[in-house]
């Protein structure tokens, strides 16, 4: 089942002209409940002219903070987002779902590491979390980040970066990267590129000696650090990335379209969710496990339904699927027969999936 609570919004101001930040008051007997890791993310819900919409939001305040704070940023025909931006005001109530995600690494008091991050834009909301949590909770770490944005005045917490560069100076560098806006130094102006980034590694990134590296924003960003940062000599397994948005290739879609010609119809689905079992049959009308169920009356987690924030996310007791795209899932996962349900195709006649896992 997909538990939502009502909660209150504590405080809404804007950031940035096309930016609004959400604080909501959490009472004394779900803070347990609502308990988070830096990076993860909260669904919000609301009824909107008629619209069940469902939103995933990372949380920018840290667990240390007492808070839970997202940043909303409006775009284009953006249902929620322009609703948070002109309608939503203090005292308001939104349906939310306790924090999940797994886009963190945990907090080690003792530890002694080098941590670098490249965040986009809104891509920052996690990002700021993790870097706080890791400055206040290992006072001998150090964090570095690359942040890229429009402009200057675009750019989102740049007053609560700025004061965290001062409370960490010794320990936390930030470097501002923009697009529309012309810096001093012309390293600096544009996006990320494999020549930047070959300069980034060979100058102020030491690969040796960095214990993770933390990334979020668009794919096609997300893809090439990634790949740059593994071709420097970083091991895939330091690399932690959260995706904000992304858009089908060509090979992902010829992918897709080959996985809808695969479905076996008419299969006989058993959700098992809240240690009860539903029980139906696929129809035509419907590709994936999630809008099947949704279709037939069951109440299960989801949010974007693009593959990218695993709030879907469920095992495979029995049968087998196939996905038509996943951002969100690690191989260790897969191997567990761990699926996103909003991306699973039936290609068994039987399918058993727990949600409870």
């Amino acid at each position: 089942m997909a538990d939502f609570y009502s909660l209150k919004i504590a405080d809404i101001y804007k950031e940035t002209k096309d930016c609004v930040v959400i604080s909501f008051e959490v009472p004394v007997e779900l803070k347990e409940t609502f308990k988070f890791k830096q990076g993860q993310h909260i669904t919000v819900r609301k009824n909107i002219n008629g619209n069940d919409v469902r939103r995933n939001y990372s949380l920018c305040s840290s667990p240390l903070d007492g808070e839970w704070k997202v940043a909303v940023k409006t775009i284009r025909d953006g249902i929620f987002s322009n609703y948070a931006f002109n309608k939503l005001k203090k005292g308001d109530e939104l349906l939310v779902m306790p924090p999940h995600g797994q886009f963190y690494v945990d907090v080690d008091e003792k530890a002694s590491k080098n941590y670098i991050a490249f965040a986009a834009g809104s891509g920052i909301t996690p990002i700021l979390s993790i870097i706080k949590a890791h400055l206040k909770e290992e006072p001998d770490s150090t964090f570095k980040l690359f942040y890229l944005n429009r402009t200057v005045k675009s750019i989102i917490f740049k007053e609560e970066i700025e004061r965290l560069k001062n409370n960490f100076f010794d320990r936390f560098q930030v470097f501002y990267f923009l697009t529309k806006e012309q810096r001093d130094i012309p390293f600096l102006n544009g996006r990320f590129d494999k020549e930047k980034l070959g300069v980034l590694t060979k100058t102020f990134i030491d690969i040796e000696d960095t214990a993770h590296a933390f990334i979020c924003g668009p794919q096609d960003m997300i893809f090439l650090i990634r790949d740059e940062l593994m071709a420097a000599g970083l091991s895939a397994d330091k690399i932690h990335y959260e995706l904000f948005f992304t858009g089908s290739s060509e090979e992902e879609n010829r992918h897709i379209a080959e996985v809808i010609e695969n479905k076996t119809d008419g299969t006989e689905v058993t959700i098992i969710d809240g240690g009860k079992e539903f029980h139906f049959i696929m129809d035509d009308d419907f590709d994936t496990i999630l809008d099947g169920a949704l279709a037939a009356g069951a109440d299960l987690p989801f949010a974007c339904k693009g593959g990218v924030c695993s709030t879907c996310k469920c095992k495979i007791i029995e049968g087998s699927v196939k996905m038509k795209v996943n951002y969100a899932l690690e191989e260790k996962e897969l191997k567990q027969n761990f699926v996103l349900s909003c991306q699973s195709v039936p290609t068994s006649k039987h399918i058993v999936v727990d949600f409870d896992v």
